[in-house]
């Protein structure tokens, strides 16, 4: 069935672009396909590193008990954890960006665009420089603090006034708070040369050094943000219909808002507090997810969750490949090889409206 025709059998406009785009089946199997590549891309992780290791080896890590070696603990202590916390890190984000660029209506929205990530980086400098804190797992709590404390105050100045939040309003406090909290961050961290050291470990965005203990602080975070923002794609499809025609189908408006953005702030959070700063994933992946299956966020949201950690996790193995016996940071990857394709998309017109 053609766009219009579905139009003119009773659909609304996404509902009749999503049907132009073929049936549940194929959306579906698109998706089962899209999970058995995460699926490989994970496995991946775990066999490629600095370090070959043969495959029997991890083997038996997995499934041979009471076989110890270096190999093994390599396997199971450092890259069972990176390749679980990049699955949890990429869902987040993936669905983040989605999230913000439903709520914005704005194609080129990120998660950045609350100042999210912002104020996570300044309360993380903020604890190294003022408390001391040195570890990982301290600066989890103090930058989700922040996170959500940048939310709080974008949302507050967005709503200011009888018309209440908006995505133009909020996305201008977003970019306001932000660019604020960045001078706060860069000042602090520029006049003290240890807090400066501690703290680009942080920001550049990575997966290593990080154990099961960042994942278990950070997943229930991420489990309330995934339920949260699954449940809300009929209300986003609702909302790109137009302010107008929302509120005459009974939409409420304030609430949905609300709930995108608590969503948000607990899946950029935590995915910015458990990694740092990954740039890129949250704003192309929707856009491919998009050009799939259209702009229905009941699959839009599916296939985000899916295709973000796999870019994650791929190239954060390329980063191991690339750079033996070293590394390239995660971070700098995706922002290497995102933001020419991004162009590219954006050149060549193949963005999906929203």
């Amino acid at each position: 069935m053609t766009s219009t025709a579905a139009e003119r059998a009773g659909y609304t406009p996404i509902e009749a672009r999503v049907r132009a785009r073929g049936g549940l089946t194929t959306r579906g199997l698109g998706l089962v396909a899209a999970t058995g590549v995460l699926a490989a891309v994970a496995v991946l992780s775990i066999v490629i590193g600095t370090k070959p290791i043969p495959l029997g080896t991890v083997w038996d890590a997995f499934f041979t008990a009471g076989v110890t070696s270096e190999d093994i603990r390599i396997v199971l202590d450092l890259r069972v954890p990176r390749t679980v916390i990049g699955l949890a890190a990429g869902i987040a984000l993936g669905l983040a960006g989605a999230l913000m660029q439903a709520l914005t209506r704005n194609p080129l929205a990120d998660p950045g665009i609350l100042g999210i990530n912002a104020g996570a980086a300044t309360a993380v400098v903020l604890a190294i420089r003022v408390l001391g804190i040195g570890s990982l797992t301290g600066y989890i709590w103090f930058a989700f603090a922040g996170a959500a404390g940048a939310f709080v105050v974008v949302y507050l100045l967005g709503t200011r006034g009888r018309s209440g939040a908006s995505p133009e309003r909020l996305a201008l406090a977003g970019a306001a708070v932000g660019a604020a909290l960045l001078a706060v961050t860069n000042a602090v961290a520029l006049l003290d040369v240890s807090t400066f050291d501690r703290y680009r470990l942080w920001t550049v965005g990575a997966l290593a050094g990080r154990d099961l203990g960042v994942f278990w602080a950070v997943a229930p975070f991420i489990l309330i943000g995934v339920l949260l923002a699954l449940a809300l794609g009929p209300s986003l499809n609702v909302i790109a219909l137009g302010e107008d025609t929302a509120r005459a189908l009974g939409a409420n408006l304030n609430r949905t808002r609300v709930l995108t953005a608590v969503a948000v702030t607990l899946l950029c959070g935590a995915a910015t507090a458990a990694v740092g700063p990954i740039a890129f994933v949250g704003l192309a992946v929707p856009h491919i997810a998009r050009t799939l299956v259209g702009p229905d966020q009941r699959w839009l949201l599916p296939y985000s969750l899916v295709l973000a950690p796999t870019l994650l996790l791929l190239a954060d193995v390329a980063g191991r490949v690339i750079a033996r016996p070293g590394e390239v940071q995660a971070g700098l990857i995706t922002a290497f090889i995102g933001a020419p394709v991004f162009l590219a998309v954006i050149l060549r017109r193949r963005i999906v409206p929203l």
